[in-house]
């Protein structure tokens, strides 16, 4: 094989089109959410994010002007029925709203631990169920796709967060079991596990400069991920190219899950 003449470039690009997908994103204010529901408008989808707060002109760090807006606890579990009974057709669901020390609560309480499943894992299994005819109702080449966003805490132990933790191998447990139970709807379920991404959860260790550092001595590529690569991590699952994939996790950890 010649090598290329040095002037000339090389590319290896890819893009998406959505084009009339609609699709819901929890936790798309901010972070790795919000980078997923403005790569889908980017590629051409109707986009819903789910927020805490009560309208989106609340969120003035963020442009949320491209999307849909639902102020959304997903701890409320009369909200959480009523937001998926108001969706006819859905084709692609992203469930990333999540975060650590939920209710400002220890975790290694009893109360802090059940309050973090009922946010991290609970709250996207009751949406999930309940958009099921929804995503049934799909005409998407290679059918809806319900994506959950896991964690590097869902493979090794992160004692700092226990409730966190468990949450996310719940829901990763709870990807493979919806993949099995829902082949015959033509609805695939698959979840991303972001690693070490630069994001607004992740901004405090800048305060910790030993704990940021030992955390990133496990990442081979040596740098954090940025939300943008998580996002593009989404989209390829929600594509038909990925037909043939579900109940799988895609690691987007610059190598930390192989250290």
């Amino acid at each position: 094989m010649t090598s290329p003449p040095a002037d000339h470039p090389v590319t290896n690009r890819c893009s998406f089109d959505f084009s009339g997908a609609r699709v819901l994103v929890t936790g798309g204010t901010s972070g790795i959410g919000h980078a997923v529901a403005t790569a889908f408008a980017d590629a051409g989808a109707s986009v819903t994010v789910t927020g805490t707060r009560s309208t989106p002109q609340d969120y003035a760090d963020a442009d949320l002007g491209r999307f849909g807006f639902v102020s959304l606890d997903l701890r409320d579990g009369e909200a959480v029925d009523a937001l998926a009974a108001d969706l006819d057709v859905l084709d692609v669901l992203v469930n990333n709203a999540g975060t650590t020390f939920a209710g400002g609560l220890d975790e290694w309480s009893p109360e802090g631990f059940a309050e973090s499943l009922r946010l991290n894992v609970e709250g996207a299994m009751r949406l999930t169920v309940g958009c099921r005819s929804a995503l049934r109702a799909s005409p998407m080449p290679g059918g809806a796709s319900v994506v959950n966003v896991v964690s590097m805490s869902a493979f090794r132990a992160v004692p700092l967060v226990p409730g966190y933790s468990a949450a996310k191998a719940a829901l990763l447990a709870l990807t493979r079991n919806l993949a099995l139970a829902w082949t015959a709807d033509g609805v695939r379920v698959n979840a991303i596990a972001p690693g070490l991404i630069d994001t607004p959860m992740t901004a405090p260790m800048a305060a910790f400069p030993e704990l940021q550092e030992r955390e990133l001595a496990r990442v081979p590529v040596g740098r954090m991920g940025t939300p943008r690569e998580c996002a593009a991590a989404v989209l390829f699952l929600a594509t038909e190219a990925s037909a043939y994939t579900t109940g799988t996790v895609l690691a987007v950890d610059g190598g930390y899950l192989a250290f």
